[in-house]
């Protein structure tokens, strides 16, 4: 499928992109069209809970470090 889609670039880009494009005897859209091929994948949609992605834990007089397991066990962290 094609689509047609309007972009506003500056105007350097645009003579980089023309310039190239006149270098293979392209369209300009097809040297577009290349370079977003070179982007990752779209990454897939989170689906159930988001997992913790660090603990952090330290000596304190007056923090929770004497009771981290108990706030573990009540289920500290979780969505």
């Amino acid at each position: 499928m094609v689509m047609s889609v309007t972009l506003d670039i500056p105007e350097a880009v645009l003579r980089r992109l023309q310039a190239e494009a006149a270098r293979r005897g392209v369209p300009v859209a097809d040297v577009i069209a290349e370079l977003a091929e070179q982007l990752p994948e779209e990454p897939a949609p989170r689906r159930g809970k988001r997992k913790l992605a660090f603990v952090g834990i330290g000596a304190s007089s007056k923090g929770i470090s004497d009771h981290i397991d108990e706030r573990l066990a009540d289920g500290f962290g979780r969505d």
